[in-house]
């Protein structure tokens, strides 16, 4: 399958505060077709959100200055952001991690290490194609 125009025009802001692991899914995301913008940690996130549109965020949980569950319940509680899909990404693979970030807002869970399969599959059930 030709990983390119996966989603064209779908923006998707990546919240991750390692360098090395926003390297990585950032090239992952531009060899789906995706435009991304990242940022480093939440607050940044919500401050990026108040100013541009995104048709997802991808939310690493575990940053400084404002993970991604603080992050996501500002995220969520302005009102203009419910129907966002906020993905988490986290290294924490552990019984009952997927729902606490549910819980929190986030509409699904990514586990680190993840595959480009694995990616691609959790941003097709999130992001709907532009005609």
């Amino acid at each position: 399958m030709n990983d390119q125009n996966l989603l064209p025009r779908s923006r998707v802001l990546l919240v991750e505060d390692n360098l090395l692991n926003q390297k990585l899914a950032q090239a992952m995301l531009w060899r789906l077709g995706l435009e991304v913008v990242a940022v480093d940690n939440g607050r940044e996130a919500v401050e990026t959100l108040r100013r541009d549109t995104f048709d997802a965020v991808l939310m690493d949980c575990q940053m400084p200055e404002m993970d991604g569950f603080e992050a996501t319940r500002v995220i969520r509680g302005d009102g203009v952001h419910a129907a966002l899909p906020i993905i988490a990404v986290t290294a924490n693979a552990m019984a009952g991690d997927r729902e606490r970030c549910l819980a929190a807002g986030m509409n699904d869970y990514l586990a680190k290490p993840f595959t480009l399969d694995m990616l691609r599959d959790v941003l097709r059930r999130w992001l709907v194609p532009t005609p």
